[in-house]
């Protein structure tokens, strides 16, 4: 008896390991035109974890490009997004190196932001392709709006228009701004552990051996005072550790890669983002634009993205504040992010397609 059980217990754990996992079903009875898949997709010869939930494939493709980099959101964005799956055709992914798609950086290939934009461009290139739809909407959050934003001005005929969240635009003024706010909050506060800890750190940004020690430890005070998640003095790790040990789409395999992502793709890409100003690379983009910036962001400094919108030329823009977030609006404030998905961005893609424009 006890070795049957620990036959099935070894099983269990195995299966945990290696069933690639699976997203909730979108009713066939109720959606005819519906789908609900996480599949692997070639992406620039790479096979990428993809998720796409729709309640009609006719409807409009919105492809979320995620955040950290290596920060993978395919079960929070699945729960955040779901009304929207009536009016688009939602799509995430876990980028190379990130979540399901660890695998992908273990093949000998550089990781580079234009290696990332490129992929975003061609896994738009292939959703145009599998649903007849000449062009996609493009949502970036916060690394995602770095590469996303890079993509669309590289590629603007692939997209309808673009939405950034927790808009990047120049990396390392973003990390100065961000340190000098949480070394006020911690004054504020009067926390002198905190105060002690940023000042012997210093301003960003940071190189050297233990730059990456220092980056992750000025990302931690920062969450303790509410400027990644508001109201939260973790950050946002409560509510990405939740989704994720729920997760249907997340093997006990994947969980593990989850975090081990996380360190590779930020010592691998951070390097090269503190080097990254978008005010110099994409003064300009030829698509329609939002920023859906939280009021409290100091992760990436809400006031240097609406400088950097102010500076951005677009045939249209617009700016959307979100006043009870931080970081992640689209998490923060589903509710008002799903609203303006649908009653703003919508009727602007409806529009393109009657006019042709």
């Amino acid at each position: 008896m006890a070795i049957a059980l620990l036959v099935l217990a070894a099983a269990c754990v195995a299966a945990l390991f290696l069933l690639p996992g699976s997203t909730p079903r979108i009713s066939r009875r109720l959606h005819p035109n519906g789908l609900a898949v996480l599949e692997q997709v070639p992406v620039n010869g790479v096979p990428l974890w993809v998720l796409i939930r729709s309640e009609d494939i006719a409807n409009p493709v919105a492809l979320f490009v995620h955040g950290g980099p290596g920060t993978s959101q395919l079960t929070l964005l699945r729960r955040s997004a779901r009304p929207l799956e009536k009016h688009f055709t939602v799509v995430d992914w876990d980028q190379r190196g990130a979540g399901k798609s660890f695998a992908a950086a273990n093949d000998g290939r550089r990781m580079t932001i234009d290696d990332y934009v490129d992929d975003v461009l061609d896994l738009a290139s292939y959703l145009s392709r599998r649903f007849r739809q000449e062009k996609i909407l493009l949502v970036g959050h916060s690394w995602g709006s770095l590469i996303g934003l890079l993509a669309a001005a590289r590629t603007p005929e692939l997209f309808s228009a673009y939405v950034g969240i927790g808009q990047m635009s120049n990396a390392a003024e973003s990390e100065r701004l961000s340190w000098e706010w949480t070394l006020a909050q911690a004054r504020a506060a009067n926390d002198a552990g905190a105060v002690a800890t940023l000042e012997r750190i210093g301003a960003p940004p940071y190189a050297g051996d233990d730059w990456q020690s220092r980056f992750m430890t000025e990302r931690r005070l920062l969450g303790k005072f509410g400027g990644e998640y508001r109201g939260s003095r973790t950050g946002a790790f409560r509510v990405v550790l939740k989704n994720l040990v729920l997760s249907r789409e997340y093997t006990l395999r994947d969980r593990v890669n989850f975090l081990r992502g996380i360190f590779r793709s930020v010592a691998a890409l951070m390097p090269e983002l503190f080097r990254t100003d978008l005010f110099v690379r994409v003064p300009e983009v030829e698509v329609p634009v939002w920023f859906c910036l939280g009021r409290h962001d100091y992760e990436v400094p809400a006031p240097l993205a609406a400088r950097y919108f102010e500076q951005l030329r677009a045939p249209r823009k617009a700016l959307v504040w979100f006043e009870n977030s931080a970081h992640m609006a689209n998490t923060e404030e589903s509710g008002k992010f799903n609203a303006f998905m649908v009653d703003m961005v919508l009727p602007t893609l409806k529009a393109q397609a009657t006019t042709g424009v």
